[in-house]
């Protein structure tokens, strides 16, 4: 254990000393490019500036402590060469508050300044009130006080005592008063989402140059904490016009970082979904008592696998190796002992290692979470501590003498290739502050060419509503979201743009038109019930009447259904559908109309059922 305390010094020293020989060289980045995914966004940054001859690292402060490592691309212009890339977090920088929470944190502290003051007198208060009670007792031993005495002492300690009660409840109450005043200005910061303490992240980028000269560095990276989501505003005028849609975007972010003047995009891409294509395993066939059922529902696999890795103290343990058994997909644990890994479909152990450690293999067993604590190994420690420290000065000279020369050639520290997605890009730079409040982005508007029709279930609801039907929808690029329907210039409510039907044409509801009346009777004289030798038969009637109150013909699908039987014993027979369309396997009734102004339509509908005497059927 002294040998490896001592080469953990060493090594340390060496560490220094070679950090001295890299000056840093802080640069400014500004945010070019946002693209935001339903859950995240990818940002894409800019610095330049001036870097000396030889090696040095380039830090580049003040970015979103929400930043994705794995996913972080560093591309360098100029006369150098990238050796490393790396992040760190940032606790010591100070962080910019908004105007609006820096004067909500200043109320804040004037108010607990007062608090302390009032804290402070309920305390002399006190002292006060104990040295009464502590000299209530007049006279000696042998002899008491007079009756004025006492008398006088009575009323002074009462007034006293008095006096510090009505202070004390005072100054409570105005306590409580300043501690409810608190909560409601803390609640108001939340609103903001801007946290009282966070850290900001820095990237550290190691080049090598053969002489001074200009850097520019662009990179992107992931980050967590923003999002969108489509929002619609659907404009009908008349049914004889284009359906109008207003395509909009409700962005939020609460990255730490303001987005001030950026090109801005939308991707209905998900980054944080796994890529792995999913494979079907062998179906094997066999008598069903020896079957297991397979569950096809659910993946084999997470797809990706994240946790800590722990030592004996319980501690996060960086630079632990974490590799998938019998495949070269592998990583490395960070500062605080966290791992995320994407997993192939075969995979079914990890292996953890790490230099005086033990070697941990750990069956996966369809997790997404894998947390555990390495045990230190100090036969392993022993054979491992000269062999170390000559791999690595091998590699620090072979570096040296064999690194080729090339121009900003980037070293990524990990590269994630998503599905391919639909991107929105608008037009003019936006700015969208770090607060995650809703901000609502104009994206496109179309108009486009419809058919109308109502339609009508009056089963279940006596209104009908207009059906607004687009084909080719899918050139328009439209995500299913909430919808504001205006028709004939008011709003009548809202709605839901479904966009995942497999179907040519989308339909979309504008809602309820009340000036179409629609009602649903039971005729009781066709709605009876007989019995017929082994047999009871009923049957049941209705009437639909249809109105249409407004100034233009209008077409309209009415729909209602007769019960399907799934029992040989059980008949189901139509005898009156006004000419409506019966579908047999699902039993729905179905009328295509055109009612004039004003005019309406009666519509019978009326079937029997036959079953057995000894059963009984719900039809009601």
């Amino acid at each position: 254990m002294n040998k490896f305390l001592f080469l953990i010094a060493f090594l340390s020293c060496l560490s220094i000393g070679h950090a001295q020989t890299n000056p840093e060289k802080s640069l400014n980045s500004s945010i070019q490019e946002v693209t935001v995914f339903l859950r995240g966004a990818q940002i894409f940054e800019k610095a330049s500036g001036s870097i000396p001859a030889g090696e040095s690292v380039v830090v580049i402060k003040g970015l979103s402590p929400y930043l994705n490592e794995q996913s972080l691309q560093v591309k360098g212009l100029g006369n150098f060469t990238i050796q490393a890339v790396n992040k760190r977090m940032d606790f010591l920088q100070e962080k910019d508050y908004s105007k609006d929470v820096e004067a909500l944190k200043k109320q804040i502290d004037a108010i607990e300044a007062q608090q302390e003051q009032d804290k402070a007198r309920l305390e002399v208060l006190n002292e006060k009130s104990n040295l009464l009670q502590a000299n209530k007792n007049l006279g000696g031993r042998d002899s008491g006080p007079s009756i004025t005495e006492l008398q006088q002492a009575i009323a002074l300690f009462e007034r006293e005592l008095t006096g510090i009660k009505k202070e004390e409840i005072s100054i409570e109450a105005k306590i409580k008063k300043q501690d409810a005043e608190i909560r409601k200005l803390r609640n108001q910061i939340q609103t903001f989402q801007e946290p009282e303490e966070e850290a900001r992240a820095e990237i550290r980028i190691r080049v090598k140059a053969p002489n001074a000269g200009t850097a520019t560095f662009e990179f992107n990276y992931l980050v967590d904490n923003a999002s969108w989501y489509p929002k619609y505003d659907i404009r009908v005028n008349s049914v004889g016009e284009p359906i109008q849609i207003d395509y909009k975007a409700e962005v939020s972010q609460n990255t730490g970082v303001d987005w001030k003047n950026v090109k801005l995009r939308f991707s209905n891409g998900n980054p944080n979904q796994s890529g792995v294509a999913p494979e079907l395993p062998k179906w094997e066939l066999n008598y069903a008592r020896l079957t297991r059922r397979m569950d096809m529902s659910l993946p084999r696999l997470p797809g990706t696998i994240s946790g800590v890795v722990l030592d004996e103290n319980g501690e996060g343990l960086p630079g632990v190796t974490v590799l998938v058994k019998g495949s070269t997909i592998g990583t490395s644990t960070d500062l605080d002992g966290r791992y995320s890994l994407t997993l192939p479909q075969n995979a079914e152990r990890l292996v953890f290692s790490f230099v005086g450690y033990a070697t941990e293999e750990v069956g996966i067993n369809g997790r997404s979470t894998l947390s555990l604590a390495l045990a230190p190994d100090t036969q392993v420690l022993q054979e491992m501590v000269v062999t170390g420290y000559a791999s690595q000065a091998k590699r620090s000279t072979t570096g040296n003498a064999t690194e080729p020369r090339r121009d900003a050639a980037p070293i990524i520290t990990s590269f994630i290739e998503n599905q391919t997605t639909v991107e929105i890009e608008v037009a003019e730079p936006y700015s969208i502050a770090s607060n995650g409040e809703k901000s609502r982005v104009e994206l496109k508007n179309y108009e486009i060419p419809a058919q109308y029709q109502y339609k009508a279930i009056p089963k279940l609801e006596n209104d009908a509503f207009l059906i607004a039907q687009l084909s080719d929808w899918s050139q328009y690029s439209l995500l299913e979201g909430e919808s504001n329907l205006y028709f004939e210039q008011g709003f009548v409510g809202r709605s839901i743009l479904n966009t995942g039907a497999l179907e040519d044409t989308l339909s979309i509801s504008m809602g309820r038109d009340r000036s179409i009346l629609i009602n649903r009777e039971k005729i009781s004289e066709f709605s009876q019930k007989r019995t017929i030798g082994s047999n009871i038969t009923e049957s049941r009637g209705y009437a639909i009447t249809i109105r249409n109150n407004k100034s233009q013909p209008i077409s309209i699908l009415v729909q209602d259904q007769i019960p399907v039987s799934v029992n040989s014993d059980i008949s189901v027979d139509a005898t009156e559908l006004s000419k409506g369309k019966l579908d047999p396997q699902t039993g729905i009734v179905s009328w295509e109309l055109q009612i004039p102004p004003g005019q309406q339509e009666v519509l019978n509908l009326r079937y029997e059922v036959k079953y057995p005497k000894r059963e009984k059927v719900i039809l009601d």
